[in-house]
């Protein structure tokens, strides 16, 4: 088809129209982003329209209406204005004809619109030809509609490249393909950019980014979603990429609130929560500021497309806030995409409301995502079951969760009949899950294992999980190598959990290597340790720390107490947390200042709990105040549980009373019991006893 007319009036003609195509393929746009809510309707919407949107390349005259006003075919203004222009068509003009037929080709009226578009495109109309193309398809002929797409598309239409470019790419022609999208973009067309932008992130080209920013930039909602994800990855691969708050784990980008089940054997944990909590509920309060670097653009993008109907963008934005803390604008997103029908946003939602004290309306949420296939939300309704005690209906739901395919859902049963003692079938659960993969459930079958003892079926597991990267696994091969006496490879298992932020394999790594003399890397595992609430780590460490300084001498007279050391203070955390030899040793450093008041207090603790050194050195603070009575009860019992000094001590009250027959049953319990200088002293003692009583 040749075009006709006066070159000079065309070109002129054309630079207007392709203004307004801009304007009505955006006006699309908009319309398209109300309506396509996830990937795989985005994807339906944007082919939709890239099709039926393409109509819109039209052409009209000066006088003709806007094409917001042909877009909008429902009001009374377009209906007459399709009446004028049904008359002036009929009279022959041509950009007349070519808008009524874009307008019944939206409509739908396909054998209405065909002449008029023919007859508009015989008189070189651009538009025409580009919706006779769009007609063509349509009805099934793209060969022929791909002719007018070009024959458009040469004369400049954005839109018939665009359109061009789609149909080269369904022949898998990508040279072709991209020629034609590249053609569109460059002329600021948003849907061309877009489609340009896809071709070349399936080829992993490094320009996709470029497109994506461009579509995104003139409002594509799908290209604005997928640049923020694009964004997203980079942050998370990226581990100087700044987060915007304080303490970021560097290197995790945003990820999607996913709850595991419980670790503890009851099934009701909530496992790792991966929205950015990782240390529990933060309250809704004042925070930093918006993100910034690639996350914080990312989340601008979101917000974007999130704001015009997306509701995966609106999942992700909710995951960023979350993260950030910002909880209450969190769920307004999670919120508004759950309601859009996004099952993710509705189980992270449910979370928030369960961290907020509103179980009942979590449990709501819950409820509807799973329905819709969430095995997230189904394990969630299971452990909230499971903590009320109904087992059979917590069962049903983590049933549910593993055919929905989430594999969390037979390691949740699993936990759920190991906390019945129904181990059969926890070892059955635990298998099903941990041959699909789940780390957890493999160490969790290999300790079942080791319980039964079947130490050898249970080491692969516990590799298979350590490999996968599971810290507890890791720590239980180092526990199965030192029981069997295979230090070196207990030591690099211990080092690997450690190295994971595992409090008691770092305890048994410090102990290593204070066993070997490297007391400053030990000192290194001991304070991580320490700080992770291991009261032995504590306890060790204030060893190392007290063997680098002299005894501290009592104060001189008039001196104020010297104030606590670090080494106290490592002693007191532990003395704290129930550690009887620390309550001992906090209790000498206290009398060592002359504070007998706390000493009292430790050795009293430490002597409860069952301390025998405990009991002795109270009892020698008792004795020194006056109250032999009360201190001879406390040797009474630390001599009984084997403390030599102790029993040494009563054979010298017993004496001193002139009981020469209880002295000589404490002398020979004192010999018995040590240490070398006791017995020594004791039997010196036994052989005075017994001259005097054969005296």
């Amino acid at each position: 088809m040749v075009f006709m007319g006066d070159r000079a009036t065309l070109l002129e003609t054309g630079r207007f129209v392709q203004r307004r195509v801009h304007e009505m393929e955006n006006v699309a746009d908009a319309a398209f982003a109300a309506h396509a809510t996830d990937d795989a309707e985005a994807v339906r919407a944007v082919q939709a329209y890239e099709i039926g949107g393409t109509v819109g390349d039209t052409e009209p005259s000066h006088s003709a209406e806007s094409t917001q006003g042909i877009e909008n075919t429902e009001s009374t203004e377009t209906a007459e204005s399709e009446a004028r222009h049904r008359r002036a068509a009929d009279a022959g003009d041509t950009a007349s004809m070519s808008v009524l037929g874009a307008l019944l080709l939206r409509r739908g009226d396909l054998n209405g619109a065909e002449p008029y578009l023919r007859a508009a495109t015989a008189d070189g109309d651009r538009a025409a030809a580009n919706n006779l193309g769009v007609l063509l398809h349509q009805r099934g002929y793209a060969d022929e509609a791909a002719g007018w797409w070009r024959i458009a598309a040469v004369a400049g239409s954005a839109a018939a490249a665009h359109a061009l470019g789609r149909h080269y790419r369904e022949r898998g022609d990508e040279p072709g393909a991209e020629y034609w999208l590249r053609q569109s973009a460059e002329q600021g067309h948003a849907l061309g950019a877009y489609a340009l932008a896809d071709l070349l992130e399936h080829r992993s080209d490094v320009g996709a980014e470029r497109w994506l920013r461009a579509a995104a930039e003139q409002g594509h909602r799908e290209a604005a979603y997928r640049l923020a994800r694009t964004l997203e990855n980079k942050a998370a691969d990226d581990p100087h990429d700044a987060f915007g708050r304080p303490g970021a784990d560097a290197g995790l980008g945003t990820v999607l609130p996913v709850r595991s089940g419980a670790a503890d054997g009851t099934g009701t944990g909530t496992g790792a929560r991966k929205a950015g909590r990782a240390d529990g509920h933060k309250d809704d309060g004042p925070v930093a500021g918006p993100a910034t670097g690639r996350i914080g653009e990312a989340e601008q993008w979101y917000r974007q497309a999130a704001a015009r109907g997306h509701r995966r963008a609106a999942l992700h934005l909710g995951a960023i806030l979350e993260q950030r803390g910002e909880l209450k604008e969190a769920g307004r997103w999670y919120l508004t995409s759950a309601k859009s029908g996004e099952a993710r946003a509705a189980c992270a939602l449910g979370f928030l409301l369960r961290d907020a004290g509103d179980e009942e309306s979590a449990a709501v949420w819950w409820l509807r995502a799973a329905q819709e296939g969430d095995g997230n939300a189904a394990n969630a309704l299971g452990a909230l079951h499971a903590a009320r005690g109904e087992q059979q209906t917590a069962e049903r739901w983590y049933r549910a969760a593993m055919d929905a395919g989430d594999v969390n859902g037979a390691y949740n049963l699993g936990l759920l009949c190991a906390a019945q003692d129904r181990t059969p079938q926890a070892e059955q659960w635990y298998r099903r899950a941990a041959y699909a993969g789940h780390r957890e459930a493999a160490n969790a079958l290999a300790v079942l294992l080791l319980q039964a003892g079947d130490a050898t079926g249970a080491q692969p597991w516990f590799s298979k999980a350590a490999e996968a990267g599971s810290v507890d696994a890791a720590f239980n091969l180092g526990i199965l190598h030192a029981g069997r006496d295979e230090d070196r490879a207990a030591l690099t298992w211990y080092e690997r959990a450690a190295a994971a932020g595992h409090t008691e394999a770092a305890l048994q790594v410090g102990m290593a290597l204070l066993h070997h003399g490297e007391e400053q890397e030990a000192e290194r595992h001991l304070r991580c340790a320490a700080g992770g609430g291991s009261a032995e780590a504590a306890f060790r460490l204030a060893g190392v720390l007290d063997s680098r300084q002299p005894p501290p001498g009592p104060p001189g007279l008039g001196e104020p107490m010297p104030e606590k050391t670090e080494c106290e203070a490592w002693y007191e955390r532990a003395a704290e947390q129930g550690h009887r030899r620390a309550q001992v040793r906090v209790g000498m450093l206290a009398a060592s200042r002359g504070d007998l008041e706390s000493a009292a207090r430790w050795y009293r603790e430490a002597a409860e709990s069952g301390s025998r050194n405990g009991a002795f050195n109270l009892g020698l603070l008792l004795a020194r105040e006056g109250s032999e009575r009360e201190a001879a009860l406390w040797w009474s019992r630390a001599a009984n549980d084997g403390h030599g000094r102790a029993a040494l001590r009563l054979a010298l009250l017993a004496a001193r009373r002139g009981e020469l027959t209880e002295g000589q049953r404490w002398c020979a319990r004192a010999v018995e019991l040590g240490p070398a200088e006791v017995t020594e002293r004791a039997a010196r003692l036994r052989e005075a006893l017994h001259q005097e009583l054969t005296a």
